[in-house]
């Protein structure tokens, strides 16, 4: 086993505990620290706030500053926010006090068509850290890119690529089931999608990876969301939701070339849901069509993340996507 590398874990929520208790569970890594804001985490044992029967012996510290004050480290697990102008300054004061970087943020997996001058700006303080930032996660960063991506590599031509995630949301952690709108009415889920803040973010991200990989212009981009509404009363650990308030949503974006569509991802996340699992479809030669069971978005974020810390350490300086890395494999 390589030496051991020392991990902070930025963001204490539901997905960065469990990341903080997989790295302590993981020969080869060290967690010498933990950040969050939260008055309520910051301050106490990190083992106490990220769920361990057990004291960590430090505290969980209030900012980067101090937990490098504590004990140093070399990559920092970002687990916070999903939009470029809550998560880009998190960033660069990480690359800034010499930390590599693995975020969930879902914006920064492949960020340069659509966020052009945010994505330059943490590039070049890698660049100039001598550091490497990659954002990844099972989606984006596995299911609706990567794979469909690795699965070209048998295909002679590639005509058309259609990515469905269905997932019983019943079985995700708490901000995600509220995250897709559960137990709103139809008129707040409207109101709050219509505030550009609420469902999956990524899809664009994905599609434009799929394109600029595959060398295919994206000649015009459509995305639409609708409700999935309750039939019936559904429960679960953290929603009470009655019949006709919403309990999940379904998403679409459809990516177009210059010869129609070229790509289309469907995106369906609702509680009580029958259906979950992933399927990927390439038209084209050979016709393929892969049915993947069990990737659990919480287990699948978490393990990718952590999977992902050695190959980010060995990469160049600047801001890596998923396809610049070597294939990731669990170590």
């Amino acid at each position: 086993m390589a030496n051991t590398i020392r991990v902070i874990q930025y963001g204490l929520g539901p997905i960065g505990s469990a990341m903080a208790r997989h790295v302590l569970a993981r020969p080869g890594l060290e967690l010498v620290g933990a950040v969050d804001v939260d008055p309520s985490k910051a301050g106490r044992d990190a083992g106490e706030v990220i769920g361990l029967e057990r004291k960590l012996g430090f505290p969980v510290s209030r900012g980067l500053a101090e937990a490098l004050e504590r004990a140093p480290a070399e990559v920092a697990l970002h687990t916070t926010n999903s939009y470029f102008d809550l998560f880009k300054d998190q960033v660069i004061e990480l690359l800034d006090a010499g930390l590599d970087v693995v975020s969930t943020s879902e914006e920064l997996s492949f960020p340069w068509p659509a966020h052009a001058e945010p994505a330059a700006e943490i590039d070049a303080a890698a660049r100039r850290a001598g550091k490497s930032v990659l954002g990844t996660g099972v989606n984006p960063g596995f299911v609706m890119d990567s794979l469909p991506l690795n699965l070209t590599a048998i295909c002679q031509r590639v005509d058309h690529i259609e990515i469905r995630r269905e997932q019983n949301a019943s079985k995700r952690r708490g901000p995600f089931q509220a995250k897709i709108g559960s137990g709103m009415s139809v008129e707040q889920f409207q109101a709050k999608m219509a505030e550009g803040r609420m469902g999956h973010v990524g899809l664009l991200e994905s599609m434009n990876m799929l394109f600029d990989t595959l060398g295919q212009p994206l000649v015009r981009y459509e995305a639409y969301v609708e409700p999935v509404v309750a039939e019936r009363q559904t429960t679960t650990s953290f929603f009470d939701v009655p019949a006709g308030k919403v309990i999940g949503l379904r998403q679409v974006a459809v990516g177009y070339g210059p010869q129609g569509e070229f790509a289309r991802m469907v995106f369906v996340a609702a509680l009580d849901y029958g259906i979950d699992q992933d399927t990927i479809i390439v038209q084209g030669a050979p016709e393929l069509e892969v049915t993947l069971k069990g990737t659990n978005g919480d287990v699948a974020t978490v393990a990718i993340a952590v999977n992902a810390v050695r190959r980010v350490v060995a990469a160049p300086p600047g801001l890596v996507t998923m396809r610049d890395l070597p294939i990731l494999t669990h170590w």
